[in-house]
């Protein structure tokens, strides 16, 4: 069965996945490497990793398989998702596949690099409603092609 893992830590769309997943009976898979509050409900689990800065990370690729849906916005960990063929998310309803992960490392390797130089400030402009819509829209499109594929 599908299980959405979210990558907490900053995830600014949490309670957007947990209504969507109350609705299609998926569980949530909470990752952070501090404990967060979350709904009470059978679906929705709380796992905490310690260990190195990218310990949230390596759970969920560890555990995460074919079908499964990953919400991030780390470009790195949605590429080790994708390798594994299961479905990834941006916080912004943006899919990373095959097609356009690669893209997405090297612009994200670019702006790290202007950043360092100086020649970037300041950060992703912040969530509003156009971009809460898409990515509930984007999710429900990636859980409805799930259930024709015959994940769900």
């Amino acid at each position: 069965m599908t299980k959405i893992y979210i990558d907490a830590d900053g995830c600014p769309v949490k309670d957007e996945v947990y209504r969507v997943a109350e609705r299609y009976k998926l569980p949530v898979v909470v990752v952070a490497n501090t404990y967060l509050n979350t709904p009470t409900n059978a679906l929705i689990t709380m796992k905490v990793v310690t260990g190195n800065f990218d310990a949230a990370d390596d759970w969920i690729v560890e555990n995460s398989v074919a079908g499964d849906i990953v919400i991030t916005v780390d470009i790195l960990l949605a590429d080790r998702c994708v390798k594994k063929s299961a479905r990834v998310l941006g916080h912004k309803g943006d899919e990373f596949t095959e097609d356009n992960i690669g893209s997405a490392v090297a612009t994200r390797e670019l702006m790290q690099n202007l950043r360092h130089m100086g020649e970037m400030r300041g950060g992703p402009a912040p969530m509003d409603k156009k971009a809460r819509s898409n990515f509930l829209g984007t999710l429900d499109q990636i859980i409805q092609s799930l259930k024709k594929e015959g994940y769900l």
